[in-house]
């Protein structure tokens, strides 16, 4: 049977990103698989099972090697106006459900991930690209997409990345303006008040990863990276590790 493709635009990393409407299935988007595409599909298929609805559902993969994933309608978080304190509080609460709901997720045996950037730890499961670019709202209902570089990681280090895009936390900002918008996204996620100094630093420590990454993926080519560094994506997150990295003691205070 001869199914309706309709390309897709807007992401920096997959390609050939298409939508589907399956009559079976209903709306679907397809990616090309990769190496971490059945680790990723038994973790959503998990999340699913639990109960966590913030997560498109996965279908498996098709005949042509493709990924096939519920899609979802809706605005990307990037193209709205920037998060209130209220919306930010309920981010928070929706990493910690996500980080809840996996720590019961036994991954297939071999199971094989493909993390960008190695956490600080692996304690369980994470998302690792948790940011509004990949936040989708449609009326009450928010999904996180592009699952592909899900994998082992920890709490804070899932969260101290969503700090950066949802705050935002970016070079220029006012840590008086941004240090009660980080603590209404911390509040949300309940975390403790002696992991909050450590949590300030590794938003400092994931952001710089992140620029270095980039400069890597220049220096050796490797790919996305060094395609995303040309379009000037480095500008970006090494000024903004600088500023979270200047105003620690701010940030810290304001969690305090």
């Amino acid at each position: 049977m001869s199914l309706f493709e309709e390309t897709l635009t807007g992401g920096n990393v997959a390609a050939s990103v298409v939508l589907v409407h399956d009559p079976l299935l209903g709306a679907t988007v397809r990616k090309p698989a990769t190496v971490a595409t059945p680790a990723v599909h038994a973790l959503l298929v998990h999340l699913a099972d639990v109960g966590f609805d913030a997560a498109p559902r996965s279908f498996g993969i098709d005949a042509q090697n493709r990924h096939v994933l519920e899609y979802i309608p809706g605005t990307m978080a990037n193209a709205m106006p920037a998060m209130t304190r209220t919306e930010l509080t309920r981010v928070g609460a929706m990493v910690r459900d996500l980080h809840d709901a996996t720590t019961s997720f036994v991954p297939p045996p071999g199971a094989v991930w493909d993390v960008g950037i190695p956490a600080d730890r692996d304690d369980l499961v994470c998302h690792h690209d948790i940011a509004p670019w990949n936040l989708v709202r449609d009326g009450d209902r928010w999904v996180i997409i592009d699952w592909d570089g899900a994998g082992p990681g920890s709490r804070l280090w899932d969260l101290a990345y969503a700090a950066h895009g949802f705050v935002p936390l970016h070079a220029g900002g006012d840590p008086a303006v941004d240090g009660p918008r980080l603590r209404a996204l911390v509040d949300g996620y309940g975390v403790s008040a002696h992991q909050r100094p450590r949590f300030v630093q590794l938003t400092a420590d994931h952001t710089r990863a992140m620029y270095d990454l980039l400069v890597d993926g220049a220096r050796t080519g490797t790919q996305p990276w060094a395609t995303l560094h040309a379009d000037g994506h480095a500008d970006h997150w090494g000024p903004a590790a600088d500023y979270i990295t200047r105003h620690r003691a701010d940030f810290r205070a304001a969690l305090r």
